[in-house]
């Protein structure tokens, strides 16, 4: 069994800064792309960002400039540097990643962390 623990959301006034971050652990192979995702009240769930393994990135357009996504393969982890926050960000934020298990690719979800900017 897979888990993503996300750590790091709360409160923020507009301009400020946040950073989340996800930890993956269990059994697998290898971990291919890791990414977060947000679903903001009465809206889908829509991509944020994503990263690869080798470290090749893909932003939403409503955060390019704002938000950095980076992560440690030895760790297993992924983070989220969110600058420059806008009401609009507000959410529920969730990790992702797509992992290989006995030479299966599954996608595997965290528990979700809130953000919420606001004055």
């Amino acid at each position: 069994q897979v888990q993503l623990v996300e750590s790091g959301g709360g409160l923020v006034q507009p301009g400020g800064s946040l950073k989340l971050s996800c930890a993956a652990s269990g059994r697998f192979s290898s971990i291919n792309a890791m990414g977060w995702y947000r679903q903001a009240p009465g809206k889908q769930r829509e991509l944020v960002t994503t990263i690869t393994s080798s470290g090749r990135t893909n932003y939403a357009d409503s955060v390019k400039g704002r938000f950095t996504i980076s992560r440690d393969n030895g760790k297993n982890t992924v983070n989220l540097q969110m600058n420059s926050l806008k009401p609009e960000d507000t959410a529920v934020y969730y990790c992702n990643a797509l992992i290989t298990y006995q030479g299966v690719l599954h996608s595997y979800w965290g528990q979700g962390t809130q953000v919420t900017v606001s004055s």
